[in-house]
């Protein structure tokens, strides 16, 4: 079975959902702007540097979702991604996308930010399948600020993609999968699969596939922070 695996920050999107609903957030009101700044800006740079403690950023990255309840987090969701996720998505990640799926491959999106901001995006690009942060809920639904089994993040996307691929009766031996990501931290799944394909790569992971022989794929010539 052939199945295409993408990376969605920098790699689909031109920009860094996660780091874009925290801006977001703060635009609206739910955060102070020049603390959340501050803090979003550190984990977004050990996110860069290989460094980050998922579990650190997810509760940090959630706490203003969280306190503002199911019924505005929706109202707000919906509202990001028309003002910030729409205009943002380009003809060139669809094209791609529409590539593999016109060749019968199933279809992926591979990444380490939550399922709360990440599953619309998934829908708007019509990518069925999303393997994403997922989130730990309260007793009533809530999301509780905590990551719900292994986070795909790092060596977690190995093994969140190993439990996707063992759920449809396959293993990495009998599925031949590429992999699309801008991404050094995500070497561990670059590494795994059959067809890795540096996606707008930046120095780090350029130069490694320069040494490795991967091919490298520029979609997007000016992309955002």
């Amino acid at each position: 079975m052939k199945i295409a695996l993408f990376d969605l920050d920098h790699t689909l999107l031109p920009l860094d959902s996660d780091h874009a609903w925290g801006e977001f957030t703060t635009r609206i009101g739910w955060t102070d702007a020049g603390d959340f700044q501050r803090r979003n800006d550190a984990f977004y740079a050990q996110y860069q540097a290989g460094t980050l403690d998922i579990h650190d950023y997810v509760r940090f990255a959630t706490a203003a979702t969280r306190a503002a309840g199911p019924q505005a987090a929706a109202e707000a969701q919906a509202r990001f991604m028309r003002e910030v996720i729409a205009p943002a998505i380009r003809p060139q990640a669809r094209a791609l996308i529409e590539s593999h799926r016109a060749a019968g491959d199933q279809l992926a999106i591979v990444t380490a930010t939550n399922e709360f901001v990440t599953r619309p995006i998934a829908e708007a690009l019509g990518v069925p399948e999303l393997i994403a942060v997922r989130l730990a809920r309260d007793a009533g639904g809530w999301i509780t600020g905590e990551i719900e089994g292994t986070p795909s993040f790092r060596e977690g996307k190995v093994v969140r993609v190993g439990e996707w691929l063992a759920g449809r009766g396959l293993g990495w031996a009998n599925a031949d999968m590429a992999f699309y990501s801008d991404s050094p931290n995500d070497l561990p799944l670059l590494d795994k699969v059959q067809r890795p394909v540096a996606t707008n790569p930046g120095p780090a992971l350029r130069r490694i596939a320069v040494q490795r022989g991967w091919p490298i794929l520029e979609l997007f010539s000016n992309p955002t922070p």
